[in-house]
C-alpha cells in the first residue's frame, strides 16, 4: 500500500508531514522541491493512495493533462467551487474518478498548527464508509478522525466558510467590535446552511466539525488567508496588493463569484455572500454593513 500527496504548498506538505508519521508517504508537486519523500509526479500517481491538494480553481485543467485512472482512491483536501461553471469538487472529480474512489477532508485545521503537532480533528467524506475509514486510519493520533457520508455539506461548509471569513476579516479590520463579528458568524452559519440545504446538505453537517468548527477557526484567526483578505478591503487596499502581500491562494475570493452565481440563478437568499462580492468588486466596506443591518 503506497501514498502519495499531490501539492507541495502549505497544506499539501502539512499533510504529507501529518501521514508520515504511521507509514511511508510521498510528495509531489509540479516544482521540484528539496524536501524529504519528493518524487516526480509520474511516481507519485503510481501510488494506490493520493491525497489531492491542489486549489480549487486549476484541479480540473490538472486533472485533465496529468491523470489518468488506474484504480486509485483518492483524497481531496482542496476547499471551494470551480468560478467558470460554478460546480463543486466532487462534480469535478466525478469525471475522472468513479464516486466509489473518492473521500474529501473537512474541519477545523491550519496547516501551521498540523506542522507542530497540535490537536484537531477532521471528517473524511464519502459515499464509501470503507474507503473512508481506510483514510481516517492513515492520519496520525493529533489529527482525531470520523467520518460522513454527506460529501455536500462538507463541499458547502468548504467553501461557504472561506467567504464568511473575508466578511469577519471586513468586521474586524472596521474595529467594529466582538459583538458585531459573533453576530456575523452566526448569521453566517445560518447563511451556509440555507446554501446548501438547497444541494441537499444534512443540517447537522454545518453544526458539527466541517460546518461550525471550520467557520469558527477561519473566520476568527489571522492563520487564515481569507480573513487576512477581509482585513485588507476593510482598509480599502487593492485585491491585487492584498493576494501580493498573504502570498497564497484565497480560496474565498473566487468561491464568492461562484456562489453568487449559483445563489442568482437558484434563487437563494445570500445577503453575506452578496455584500462580499460587492466589496471584492469595489464597494465601500462602510456601506456593506448598513445595508447589511437594514
Amino acid at each position: 500500500m503506497s501514498i502519495a500527496v499531490i501539492g507541495a504548498g502549505k497544506w499539501g506538505s502539512a499533510l504529507h508531514f501529518a501521514l508520515s508519521q504511521k507509514s511511508s508517504c510521498q510528495i509531489a508537486s509540479r516544482r521540484k522541491r528539496e524536501m524529504k519523500d519528493f518524487v516526480t509526479l509520474e511516481e507519485a500517481l503510481e501510488s494506490d493512495y493520493l491525497i489531492i491538494a491542489i486549489p480549487t480553481q486549476v484541479v480540473r485543467g490538472w486533472l485533465r493533462e496529468n491523470f489518468t485512472f488506474q484504480g486509485q482512491k483518492i483524497l481531496v483536501v482542496a476547499k471551494g467551487i470551480e468560478q467558470n461553471s460554478g460546480e463543486f469538487l466532487n462534480e469535478i472529480f466525478t469525471e475522472f474518478v468513479p464516486t466509489e474512489n473518492l473521500a474529501f477532508l473537512s474541519g477545523p485545521s491550519f496547516a501551521s498548527e498540523v506542522m507542530q503537532s497540535l490537536p484537531t480533528a477532521v471528517v473524511i467524506n464519502s459515499s464509501n464508509a470503507a474507503l473512508a475509514k481506510t483514510f481516517a486510519d492513515f492520519f496520525p493520533n493529533f489529527m482525531k478522525t470520523y467520518i460522513s457520508d454527506d460529501i455536500i455539506g462538507a463541499e458547502v461548509c468548504g467553501a461557504y466558510k472561506n467567504v464568511i471569513a473575508i466578511a469577519s476579516g471586513i468586521c474586524s479590520g472596521l474595529q467594529l467590535g466582538n459583538n458585531a463579528r459573533a453576530s456575523l458568524i452566526s448569521r453566517g452559519l445560518v447563511e451556509m446552511a440555507r446554501f446548501g440545504r438547497f444541494f441537499g446538505a444534512k443540517d447537522a453537517t454545518f453544526l458539527g466539525l466541517s460546518g461550525a468548527g471550520d467557520l469558527f477557526l477561519t473566520a476568527s484567526s489571522e492563520l487564515s488567508r481569507n480573513y487576512r483578505v477581509g482585513l485588507g478591503l476593510a482598509h480599502e487596499k487593492k485585491m491585487e496588493d492584498i493576494l501580493n502581500e498573504i502570498g497564497e491562494v484565497a480560496e474565498g475570493v473566487f468561491t464568492t463569484e461562484a456562489i453568487m452565481q449559483l445563489s442568482v440563478k437558484h434563487d437563494i437568499y445570500t445577503p453575506i455572500a452578496s455584500e462580499v462580492q460587492k466589496i471584492i468588486q469595489g464597494k465601500n466596506p462602510n456601506l456593506s454593513l448598513r445595508d447589511l443591518l437594514e
